[in-house]
């Protein structure tokens, strides 16, 4: 398209961002090519849409093109059915010198009845990088409501629980 330009690191990192500023939402429909035997929507899917929406709120929040790093454990909650509208938000939880937390989560709604349910929830990391995939600072971040500010505290302690764990797998204790 033009009149698109990829435009990086607009505001310096030192200038906080809101939350948000990083929140996304994509929503598509479950269709029969992406369908498991029983007619459900296949787990690989959704994990794809989780990371999809995930990075939109981590570029968003960085103004940079973004790396995943990790990604939590995913529950499935309800199977999604062929036919049935997937609705997924993110939005960045936490962000400290070149990653970032980003929480998402995944609904579906049924369009006959209106029904919506919570599907299924992760945290990503995701890695700021230049254009030569080389690490690059990001803003901080400014949570604003209660619910963010909690969010902002856990999202200091999963970080601590993920290191820890790289640092086991590092050593050979995993």
């Amino acid at each position: 398209m033009s009149g698109w330009k990829l435009e990086t690191n607009q505001q310096t990192p030192s200038a906080g961002r809101t939350v948000g500023e990083s929140r996304s939402e994509i929503s598509e429909l479950a269709l029969l090519n992406d369908a498991n035997p029983l007619g459900y929507l296949i787990g690989g899917r959704v994990m794809h849409l989780v990371d999809i929406a995930g990075a939109i709120a981590a570029s968003r929040h960085a103004r940079a093109p973004v790396v995943t790093a990790s990604v939590d454990y995913m529950n499935f909650l309800h199977p999604i059915q062929i036919g049935e509208l997937v609705i997924v938000r993110s939005s960045v939880n936490r962000a400290w010198n070149t990653s970032m937390e980003v929480g998402v989560k995944v609904y579906v709604e049924n369009l006959m009845t209106g029904e919506v349910k919570h599907t299924t929830s992760a945290y990503l990391t995701f890695v700021a990088v230049d254009g030569k995939g080389s690490k690059i600072p990001v803003a901080h971040l400014v949570p604003e409501t209660e619910d963010e500010k909690r969010r902002y505290e856990q999202a200091g302690a999963r970080r601590q629980y993920r290191l820890d764990m790289k640092n086991k797998l590092k050593a050979g204790e995993y």
